[in-house]
């Protein structure tokens, strides 16, 4: 049994092959809205689509942008080497089947052998394979494979037929992907698109309407402004962290890295918003910390504030010698009182979990990648794979240099003389 795949074959025999029944087939439906594309040496094969709200990331994977059959190998390999660093952690992949043509599309012998490649985090930590705008082929394809595949690798399967469901699976509410999955989504659900507007409009209504005890999915200082807040941290965020900071929580392994039961966390919000008093004294720490993120990921704006966002996805581009007092000066100088008091309780608390890295494994890195998109985000666009990487560097910069760069208490006064 290798993890999701049984292995009828002689492990020594090199020569079995699979066989792809449809080798010879192509979809005039997908290839139709393809006839002109090429590739671009600069085009990514790969793109972040952001995090969920239990900030697992979301990568995306085009049949349209598939190379020929010739050049596949090499595509997947930067595949993974571009997601590799993510998938330490839980993570979900969206497939988006629109444009597969007959001359990029990969054997099934290429997809089995593809997959037995993979190291163990890739299967292992895959929550969730969405697989949008889905025909026969793909279809047929999985099919030909399950005899050999488990049950528990069938269910991460989930097909979605339309953006507007994928954004309702995903829990976000902008996607930026390429034109021509729109305009291939629009042609098949041509009304949805104004319903996904209307939908939008009414979501912003409900959070003007929101209850003043609500403490997700609404600003930081409706919440300062509205809840009984000691030194700007919301009383949900410090129930989450007094209750993961002690032993036998903060020590668990995998602490962050892991999903939390998703409906689980649910309820937990909802009660939240209503105002109700949450005892997560018998709650599972992954829950917990899923809540935890979940708050981050909530927020009307991120912690690091939209006006930051160019200046941070610019980190890995300053000089080393001026990394300490930019990062310092953006901390301590920009942002907004209650962000920079919300944001120094957060470090100081990974910090310590940090410190249990023998046990719990999550060093500052690790973190960084779990932590960076959901402390910063941009309001005018999906997070690209390319800004995410300053993004963590950033975080992780923080983690590790935060006696450096002192988080001093801004509402403390001076110290008294004598």
């Amino acid at each position: 049994m290798d993890e999701d795949f049984v292995i009828a074959e002689d492990p020594n025999d090199e020569s079995t092959e699979i066989v792809n029944p449809l080798e010879d087939d192509f979809e005039d439906q997908l290839r139709e809205e393809n006839e002109n594309f090429s590739i671009s040496p600069k085009r990514k094969n790969c793109d972040f689509l952001g995090t969920d709200k239990q900030g697992r990331h979301i990568f995306g994977i085009y049949a349209s942008r598939f190379p020929e059959k010739s050049q596949m190998e090499s595509f997947i390999r930067d595949i993974i080497k571009e997601i590799e660093p993510y998938v330490e952690n839980d993570y979900i992949l969206v497939y988006f089947h629109q444009g597969l043509k007959e001359d990029n599309k990969p054997s099934a012998q290429f997809l089995w052998n593809s997959y037995k490649e993979l190291d163990r985090n890739f299967r292992k930590n895959l929550k969730n394979l969405y697989v949008v705008h889905p025909t026969w082929f793909i279809r047929v394809i999985w099919n030909f494979f399950s005899p050999f595949i488990s049950e528990k690798f069938r269910k991460k399967l989930v097909y979605i037929s339309n953006l507007d469901e994928l954004r309702q699976a995903l829990g976000l509410s902008k996607l930026k992907l390429p034109d021509n999955i729109y305009n291939f989504d629009d042609s098949l659900n041509h009304s949805r698109r104004h319903v996904s507007i209307n939908s939008n409009i009414d979501d912003r209504s409900t959070h003007k309407q929101m209850a003043k005890t609500a403490q997700f999915g609404v600003t930081l200082k409706f919440i300062v402004t509205n809840s009984p807040c000691l030194n700007s941290i919301p009383p949900i965020v410090r129930k989450c962290v007094d209750s993961l900071s002690i032993t036998g929580m903060i020590d668990t392994e995998g602490i962050f890295r892991r999903s939390g039961n998703h409906s689980e966390i649910i309820a937990l919000k909802e009660r939240v918003n209503r105002g109700e008093d949450v005892d997560l004294k018998d709650v599972n720490v992954h829950v917990i910390a899923g809540l935890l993120k979940s708050f981050l990921r909530d927020l009307a704006e991120p912690l690091l504030t939209f006006e930051l966002y160019e200046e941070i996805t610019s980190f890995l581009e300053w000089p080393k010698e001026d990394r300490s007092r930019n990062v310092t000066q953006l901390i301590r100088e920009r942002l907004p009182e209650e962000n920079y008091e919300l944001f120094k309780y957060l470090v100081e608390f990974l910090v310590r979990v940090m410190e249990c890295e023998d046990l719990n494994k999550m060093t500052s890195s690790n973190l960084a990648i779990v932590f960076g998109p959901n402390f910063l985000w941009s309001d005018k666009k999906t997070t690209s794979l390319d800004e995410i990487a300053p993004i963590n560097a950033f975080v992780d910069f923080v983690l590790q240099n935060q006696k450096d760069i002192y988080l001093v208490d801004i509402n403390q006064g001076p110290t008294p003389i004598g």
